[in-house]
Order: C-alpha cells, then sequence, then structure tokens
C-alpha cells in the first residue's frame, strides 16, 4: 500500500468533499501597472509575464487564471506579483486547500470548456465560483501536490534542455551559414522554381486534404495539431493546380507570421494563401535541406524583415522576395552543413524521437496520474 493509499484509508475511507470554488478561496481582479517604476516584481497578462515592476499586488502562494484570452492556460505563482486586468488571482484559505493543489485541480478541469464569449474566450468569477473541486485533508492534498510536481519538474528540465539546444542549433546554423564574397550567391528566383499560393482559399470541410495554412508553419516544421482545417478532394484540384506539393520542397510564410519556414514532409496536403514554396531546379547544385536551414538563418531572417512592409503585421510580396539572394557553396560544403544542422534540428523539433517527444509523452504521463490520483468517490452526506 502507498503512502496515499494509506492516507485515504485513515483520513477519509468513506469518501471525499467536493467543494465550490467559492467556499475556499476568494477570486480578484488585476488591474493597470504603469503608473509604478521599474523593478523585479512580475505583472501577469493572459499570456504570462508581460514586465517588471517595483509594486506588487500579493504576495502569497496564488493561482492565476486568465479572464480573457489564453484561459487554459494557468499560473501558480510563489513570490510577490502583480497582474493586470486580463487575468485573476486568488486568495486561496490554506487551512482548507493547498494552492499548487487547488492548481493541479483546476489544470485538469479545463477551464476553456467554461467559455462565456463567443469571440474572445472568456472567463467570468460567477462561472469560475461555482467550479466543484474534490478537498480531502491537507495531507492528501500534499502527498497529491508531491507526485505530481516530480512529473512537472521533470517536464520542466526538458523543456529547459530544449531550449538550450535550440540556442546551440541557432549558434552553429549563423556561425555555418555565414559565407562572404567568395560563395557564389543567386537570386531565390533564379535558383528555384517558385509557386505562390494566392487566391482565395475554398469553403473548409470536415474531413478530407488537410490544409496547410502559415499558421501551421513554424520555425523548421509543420505543425498539424495547432489548427487542422480540410479541404474537399474537388478544392484540392483547384487549389494546387499552380503546383503539386512534393516532399522535401521549402515552404516560407509571406505574412502573419512572416518568415517562418517548413520542409514538406507529407505530400498529400494543401497549401493556403500566404504561402510561398520554393523547389531547388537542380538538386546538383542547391539541396532543399540547404535552402531550408538558410532561410532560417538570422541573416537571412533579418534582410526579409528589412524588405518586408506594414507595421504591426510585417508582410513581403512574392515578387521581391524571389529577389533576394542566397549563398551556393560547393555541394559538398551544403552536404556538410546540413548533416551537421540535421542533428540539431531532429533533436529540437521530431515530434517522434526528439526531446518534444519526450516532452509530450512526459506530459501524457502527468495529465494520466494527475487525473487518477484527483478522481475522489464523493462523499455522501
Amino acid at each position: 500500500m502507498t503512502k496515499l493509499e494509506q492516507l485515504i484509508k485513515e483520513l477519509c475511507p468513506n469518501g471525499v468533499e467536493y467543494k465550490e470554488l467559492h467556499e475556499f478561496l476568494t477570486i480578484k481582479n488585476g488591474s493597470d501597472y504603469k503608473n509604478f517604476g521599474n523593478g523585479d516584481i512580475p505583472v501577469y497578462g493572459s499570456g504570462g509575464i508581460m514586465t517588471y515592476i517595483d509594486t506588487f499586488a500579493y504576495d502569497k502562494p496564488s493561482v492565476l487564471i486568465p479572464r480573457k484570452g489564453s484561459i487554459d492556460k494557468l499560473y501558480y505563482v510563489d513570490t510577490p506579483f502583480w497582474n493586470v486586468d486580463t487575468i485573476f488571482y486568488t486568495d486561496i484559505d490554506t487551512t482548507k486547500a493547498i494552492p499548487r493543489y487547488v492548481y493541479h485541480c483546476l489544470l485538469r478541469e479545463h477551464l476553456e470548456q467554461y467559455n462565456t464569449a463567443g469571440g474572445v474566450p472568456s472567463l467570468t468569477q460567477k462561472v469560475l465560483n461555482k467550479i466543484k473541486i474534490p478537498l480531502p485533508p491537507l495531507e492528501i492534498q500534499e502527498e497529491i501536490v508531491r507526485i505530481l510536481d516530480n512529473f512537472t519538474e521533470l517536464t520542466a528540465e526538458l523543456t529547459a534542455e530544449l531550449t538550450a539546444r535550440k540556442k546551440q542549433y541557432e549558434y552553429y546554423r549563423d556561425m555555418l551559414l555565414d559565407f562572404g564574397s567568395e560563395c557564389e550567391w543567386r537570386t531565390l528566383g533564379e535558383i528555384c522554381d517558385i509557386v505562390d499560393y494566392r487566391g482565395k482559399t475554398p469553403r473548409k470541410t470536415d474531413e478530407g486534404i488537410f490544409l496547410v495554412t502559415a499558421k501551421n508553419i513554424r520555425k523548421g516544421f509543420i505543425d498539424y495539431n495547432c489548427s487542422k482545417e480540410y479541404i474537399s478532394i474537388d478544392a484540392y484540384e483547384e487549389v494546387m493546380r499552380r503546383g503539386i506539393p512534393q516532399i522535401g520542397d521549402v515552404l516560407i510564410t509571406t505574412e502573419a507570421p512572416l518568415g517562418n519556414v517548413a520542409q514538406i514532409d507529407n505530400d498529400k496536403i494543401a497549401l493556403a494563401q500566404r504561402v510561398i514554396k520554393y523547389r531547388p531546379k537542380e538538386k546538383s547544385v542547391l539541396l532543399s535541406n540547404f535552402l531550408k536551414h538558410y532561410l532560417l538563418c538570422t541573416e537571412f531572417q533579418n534582410r526579409l524583415y528589412k524588405s518586408s512592409t506594414g507595421g504591426t503585421v510585417k508582410g513581403i510580396k512574392g515578387s521581391k522576395l524571389h529577389q533576394l539572394i542566397i549563398p551556393i557553396p560547393p555541394i559538398e560544403e551544403q552536404t556538410r552543413i546540413v548533416n551537421i544542422l540535421n542533428r540539431f534540428d531532429k533533436l529540437c523539433n521530431d515530434i517522434s524521437e526528439g526531446l518534444p517527444a519526450e516532452i509530450e509523452a512526459r506530459r501524457k504521463q502527468y495529465e494520466y496520474y494527475r487525473d487518477k490520483l484527483l478522481s475522489f468517490e464523493e462523499v455522501r452526506m
């Protein structure tokens, strides 16, 4: 029998009471911070830390719950903080509930299901206060927190490792792709076959051909999970009349966001507007993998942004993008560079083998045990 099982047997053999949030905590609003000076107190909004000031709103452990925006993204804070009006903080009665325990319980609730708005996702105090969570004795809460925190700490370590590896990749990428005047330089329009997927995107369907939009293209890979849209087979034939995508083709976004790059790894996809596809005309002159890494490098990205237009939303016309030049070193040198950078790329982005796969596995493991540990039989009054 585990320690947790023993505690449950001793302290709540007949079940656990479920309490509404308002019974053991108070949800409080945030406010503006702009009249304060700079400091080391973090200011939280619905997207995370915004800035640092010299004044705190609360200095006890608290769970921060977004009021608008990313309402499924909770924060546990145990140092002094300030919060703006897009995120609530909680004043928790610690004689009844451990703040870290409340955090794990609310993660399990998937607060996005309580959205009260049709546009920007929103939560209200009225709705939140009625949410019920199990409240076993504090000793049991402490043991559950200890177990679940072991999973989150490992995930945090892996995430920090991934961040370090990405920085390492960026360093070596920029160093290896730093070419001078001795290297041949040619425009993208000269060296590649190009397809600019302009025009109106056809009506979406519930199933069919996966539509890769600018939102799916990240810094080096296609994210098939962030946005799932489909078009019919008939629409696919119309949209792809300019050019069928092939595995290895290099994609770059022209707006919202600008300059994200990926390489096609599945030819059973459709491509939406604001995406340009490049395919080297001669594989003996330019490798697709080399092109992908170079379009991601800092030097090219800087030139891309200097050539863009727009204020908050930056964009570039295809005709201008095609005129940007890239280096064409000997194919042997391209191969050497690609072999080095691909190893970093696999570690950082591969969802089947690399660190992202390990992080995802740990996340699922945490969710499994969290849901299991927080599923108590409710005591009958």
